[in-house]
């Protein structure tokens, strides 16, 4: 199995871009798992433009499947004092399958100081906890064989939510923000709770902002949380959040799934 940091490595530079190869064992069906696609195409902004600031936001568009080959580029759209716009893009032989808007930002002062984004009552993994990742579980998508899951609960009310603690298994030396972005997809969307049969979805855009300076995490372990409030004609607006795993909030997402079925 490939880990996201040989993929990395491997990554052969070009004149206008990168070439690169997405194993099976990184597939969400006949496409790139989302987060694997989005921490490629981060990797590749952070390389444009030196001594970036911290990054604050990404806007991603799933456009279509990619595997294999891949190329990517980035180009900075803009770049300020204080912030930078840095677009980049993959595509497969299949054409455009990514492509996305980084903001980078430093710290600016100012009075206003108000954080309420609260970890649930979910105590991180402990030695008692059982494990799993996509090795243990048939049918699951080849690319959670790269992830450990601990699970404890399910929502009080029966609603449309996962509550799941997530780690990387091959991470030494990955550049936290990159792996901040291929951890933070890695949920089932919530709109899978509420149908008795499976059908295929598919993410189409994300919105991931980060809340302050990524922090260190040593262990690995990150709290993910994905919410919807709205599934209906085949579309599914869903909420996110990550913690660390001392309990930081570290961001705040939204995504639309289309639902075939």
């Amino acid at each position: 199995m490939t880990s996201l940091p040989q993929l990395l490595a491997a990554l052969e530079p070009l004149e206008d871009g990168w070439r690169g190869a997405i194993p099976e064992t990184w597939l969400q069906g006949r496409t790139a798992y989302g987060g694997l696609s989005t921490a490629l195409a981060l990797h590749a902004a952070k390389q444009v433009e030196p001594d970036l600031p911290p990054l604050r936001s990404a806007q991603v568009s799933f456009i279509g499947p990619l595997a294999g080959t891949v190329m990517l580029r980035a180009y900075t759209l803009r770049r300020g004092r204080n912030a930078a716009f840095v677009q980049a893009d993959v595509e497969s032989e299949a054409g455009l399958g990514l492509r996305a808007v980084f903001v980078f930002m430093r710290d600016q002062a100012s009075a206003i100081d108000h954080a309420v984004v609260r970890a649930p009552d979910f105590p991180k993994p402990d030695s008692g906890d059982p494990i799993y990742s996509g090795k243990s579980r048939a049918g699951m998508p080849g690319f959670l064989a790269n992830f450990e899951f601990v699970d404890r609960r399910e929502p009080a009310d029966g609603g449309a939510e996962w509550l799941r603690w997530c780690h990387l298994k091959e991470r030494d030396g990955l550049d936290p923000e990159v792996e901040l972005a291929v951890m933070a997809d890695c949920l089932p969307p919530a709109a899978l709770k509420l149908m008795r049969d499976f059908v295929p979805l598919s993410s189409m855009t994300w919105l991931l902002n980060v809340l302050g300076p990524v922090p260190a995490n040593e262990e690995g372990w990150w709290l993910l949380r994905a919410q919807t409030d709205y599934a209906r004609a085949g579309s599914s607006s869903q909420e996110m959040n990550i913690w660390s795993a001392d309990g930081t909030p570290v961001a705040q997402q939204m995504q639309s799934v289309a639902i075939f079925g």
